[in-house]
């Protein structure tokens, strides 16, 4: 089911993590919801006072909803316990019918993460803790016995697994040996910084996952690539989509059909994530967004 999952399209939205923008935070996934989008994404800042706390959140959000995904992309691993967040996961997945991706990472902001009361790691051990916390939430997920585990980062003794399968997971890796981890461990993989199919992020990245999978023989088309999309959807066509390095701006309905189409297509995108709290068209961005511009991409993907 995992794999099948992993293959499959997956358009959504950002709905923003302002605690001011808490109602509209809720109002835009309860729209998405109820207009078929796949997934809402929620970032986690812990450290930061005017942003929401991401797992209390998601939790509400996914009982404020009936069939789309909760995702936070992506989790700040440092400043979550392991088995807590294991359980958090197995919890929420088992309250909302399997609705829940795990977003993680090995931590991007390290002296905020200090100010948090978090031991620094320097970047080559945050990335082992990386790929043990992945290892440490499968194995407490649907698993025939209990968990012991000495592990370098976290260690537990005999504890029960749920009987919850394991969430899929996505990671926001962005050097060599995240990379690396993701190919070997992960179901899908956010570019860092907004990177689009067109950037040298990208280009240069995706076969070091693809390297990694094949190494481990896991086939390396089952690994999303779910790409962030902080851009408007602007009312007429406009001259530069793109900014002078390439990245995708936006512009009209059309306009964004055309390059997600030829994203899917021809650079082998899974997933894109459409930021409704970013885009000064407000509602309307989102309206366009959730009824014209997925509906038509997924008919043009689907006729080829």
């Amino acid at each position: 089911m995992t794999e099948q999952l992993a293959r499959k399209l997956w358009f959504g939205i950002g709905p923003g993590v302002a605690v001011d923008d808490a109602p509209d935070v809720v109002r835009r996934v309860e729209y998405a919801d109820r207009a078929g989008l796949d997934f809402f994404a929620l970032s986690d800042h812990p450290y930061y006072g005017d942003r929401l706390e991401a797992y209390s959140t998601l939790g509400l959000l996914l009982g404020r909803t009936r069939t789309i995904t909760g995702v936070t992309t992506v989790t700040n691993l440092p400043t979550r316990p392991v088995p807590l967040l294991a359980r958090t996961l197995s919890t929420l997945s088992a309250l909302s019918g399997g609705r829940v991706v795990l977003g993680i990472g090995a931590g991007g902001y390290w002296d905020d993460i200090a100010r948090f009361g978090v031991t620094r790691l320097g970047p080559a051990a945050a990335v082992r803790a990386l790929e043990e916390a992945i290892g440490l939430v499968r194995a407490l997920s649907d698993g025939p016995a209990p968990v012991t585990l000495d592990g370098e980062f976290t260690q537990v003794v005999g504890l029960d697994p749920t009987p919850v399968p394991a969430p899929l997971v996505w990671t926001g890796s962005v050097g060599p040996k995240s990379l690396a981890v993701t190919g070997r461990s992960a179901d899908g993989w956010i570019p860092g910084n907004a990177a689009d199919w067109h950037s040298e992020r990208y280009r240069s990245s995706r076969p070091l996952v693809e390297e990694a999978a094949c190494s481990v023989g896991r086939d390396p088309a089952g690994i999303a690539t779910v790409f962030n999309l902080p851009a408007r959807i602007t009312d007429a066509p406009v001259n530069a989509p793109r900014d002078s390095s390439g990245r995708w701006l936006g512009g009209s309905v059309g306009q964004w059909i055309t390059e997600l189409t030829e994203a899917v297509l021809e650079h082998g995108a899974s997933g894109f994530v459409y930021f409704a709290s970013g885009d000064p068209s407000g509602q309307v961005g989102l309206g366009r967004w959730a009824e014209e511009i997925v509906p038509a991409v997924r008919e043009a993907v689907a006729k080829g």
